[in-house]
């Protein structure tokens, strides 16, 4: 049955398929997510530093095939929307791994239609992402806390005020991980399932108060207008297992 709630969408604005390092396939993970009740869906694949620039990035998301990918997204979108009320979004996960952790950074780019390279700096793709009207994302910022995997602990926002002010918005929660700078700091935030496998599912995600359209997604998530956040627990953990 299609939904048509509007004033509090629940959102996941992080999530990986096969085009990079997810579990799933575009239609695998709308199935999933459509399935569960949620009104939003940002696809966010990786794009890494390529070859050229001498990182080995074998989950990076290639220029040549973003169109085509994009081109794809638009039609699984429609059967979304059709069969489950479930509005997706196209974006990247901008990734600049390096391996003094202070200097890395991954950003969330939502509702970014064109190819931005990271090869020369987290900075200027980020700029770039902004320019082409995509809300940015602080991705897990880390500080001081443990990180599961060395990869991803990228502190740069939290230690560079000029990188931080380049984004619209920080992910307090990133799945279960509370990122407490963020709140201490006041700085506008959300919450991300960081979607790779199954028990992603589950966990702190956003609720967007806006009308369900791309634009108005995208433009709240671009201003300073609250976000809320909830739980997403027993239903989706059940389904994991």
């Amino acid at each position: 049955m299609t939904r048509t709630r509007t004033g509090a969408l629940l959102a996941e604005l992080h999530a990986h398929t096969t085009w990079s390092d997810g579990v799933l396939s575009v239609p695998g993970l709308v199935d999933l997510y459509g399935a569960h009740g949620f009104d939003v869906l940002c696809i966010t694949d990786h794009v890494c530093r390529s070859a050229a620039a001498g990182v080995d990035a074998p989950e990076s998301g290639a220029a040549a095939s973003f169109a085509a990918d994009v081109a794809a997204l638009a039609r699984e979108a429609a059967r979304a929307r059709e069969q489950y009320g479930l509005l997706v979004v196209p974006g990247l996960e901008l990734s600049y791994n390096d391996p003094d952790p202070r200097l890395s950074a991954h950003a969330l780019a939502l509702g970014l239609r064109s190819f931005v390279s990271v090869d020369e700096g987290i900075d200027g793709a980020i700029e770039t992402a902004v320019q082409a009207g995509a809300a940015l994302v602080a991705a897990h910022p880390f500080d001081d806390e443990p990180a599961a995997h060395p990869g991803r602990l990228t502190q740069r926002f939290a230690r560079d005020p000029e990188l931080s002010a380049r984004v619209h918005r920080f992910e307090l929660f990133n799945r279960t991980q509370l990122f407490s700078w963020v709140a201490k700091a006041g700085l506008p935030c959300v919450a991300s399932g960081d979607f790779h496998r199954l028990e992603h599912l589950g966990g702190w995600k956003s609720v967007v108060p806006c009308a369900r359209d791309e634009e108005a997604v995208i433009a709240h998530l671009r201003s300073r207008r609250p976000v809320f956040i909830t739980v997403v627990g027993a239903e989706t953990e059940r389904v994991a297992a």
